[in-house]
């Protein structure tokens, strides 16, 4: 991966919803930093920081540096809080990693070659996607930005299963998922512009 990503943090000792109030009011975003077999720590970061960071959606997907007070940690994000109508960050999640333990996190997925696929492109239907993101398992030298799922031999009334979904070395669904089991949902298809009677067809893994 090459995109880094670096935040600045402070450590926060004046606690309670009063005081992220007044965080907030200043500028800045209370956190929270925790994992690792080690106890949770209150930040506190700069709300421009953050809002730059966050204007690239593979932020979501990465391990990051935080910096703070001096000590370098690695995590991801866990969780955010952003305001109902402004443009701010109520509050922000962090958990951290090692290098030689798995770590859970959802990744988004990128639906490549859905104009050409013969559902789209010969019969004229419509793609309908089911899930944005999934979760997966690995260790952090193996988290992928984002995970491609290829539409190019997808045809009218077929459907891609969770099960199905190609994943890269290392990497594993958080939760095991058998094929053609009730947890093997749909996660995109192609059907009728205006619907149809019939229900998707399974598109079964290739060797």
């Amino acid at each position: 991966m090459s995109t880094t990503f670096e935040l600045k943090a402070e450590l926060r000792s004046d606690l309670g919803k009063g005081a992220s109030r007044r965080l907030r009011r200043s500028g800045q975003v209370p956190a929270i930093l925790y994992g690792g077999g080690q106890d949770p720590q209150p930040l506190v970061l700069n709300q421009l920081d953050v809002l730059n960071q966050l204007k690239n959606d593979a932020v979501y997907s990465h391990v990051l540096t935080l910096k703070v007070c001096g000590r370098v940690e690695s995590a991801v994000l866990r969780d955010l809080q952003r305001h109902p109508f402004r443009p701010t960050i109520l509050h922000l999640d962090f958990l951290r990693v090692s290098a030689d333990r798995k770590l859970r996190v959802h990744v988004p997925l990128h639906f490549v070659n859905a104009e050409t696929s013969p559902g789209v492109k010969q019969q004229g239907g419509v793609v309908s996607h089911a899930l944005i993101d999934i979760e997966i398992a690995c260790l952090p030298k193996d988290l992928p930005e984002f995970i491609e799922v290829d539409l190019g031999g997808l045809s009218l009334g077929e459907a891609i299963h969770l099960s199905v979904i190609k994943l890269p070395a290392g990497v594993e669904l958080a939760t095991h998922v058998a094929h053609n089991s009730e947890s093997d949902i749909i996660v995109v298809s192609i059907h009728h512009a205006h619907g149809g009677e019939e229900g998707p067809t399974v598109v079964t893994p290739t060797a």
